[in-house]
């Protein structure tokens, strides 16, 4: 089954940071638009950020959501196969689970539809609160 795996979350005060991971030894990701989502509870599942893949063939290009736009950075290493989030200044509504999907449409960004997206990891929690 492809299946990526997010990792990094944990428990942070407003303000602060952390970083991120979705990673698989499956398969290349490079290839791939990787796609963030996060779902706080009683919330519906929604897009974060997203960077395009290599299959397209033109460069990388990332995305970001209005309410992370200057707080989050979407990057990859191809070398680790893995794409990363950093995310920085954080505040108590980015409190959710984060999930990290591969786009399955195409290897653009332009869209944040769930059904776009497959390959789903298990979603790393992320808590920001005082």
């Amino acid at each position: 089954q492809l299946q990526v795996v997010e990792s990094g979350g944990g428990l942070v005060q407003p303000g602060g940071s952390l970083r991120l991971s979705c990673a698989t030894a499956r398969f290349p990701l490079d290839h791939y638009a990787i796609g963030w989502f996060r779902q706080a509870p009683g919330k519906e599942r929604e897009g974060v950020s997203c960077i395009s893949g290599s299959g397209g063939g033109a460069d990388y290009t990332a995305n970001y959501t209005d309410s992370v736009k200057g707080r989050f950075t979407i990057s990859r290493d191809n070398a680790k196969n893995t794409i990363y989030l950093e995310m920085n200044d954080l505040k108590p509504e980015d409190t959710g689970v984060y999930y990290c999907a591969i786009r399955v449409a195409d290897y653009s960004c332009s869209t944040y539809t769930l059904a776009d997206f497959g390959a789903w990891g298990q979603g790393t929690q992320v808590t920001v609160s005082s």
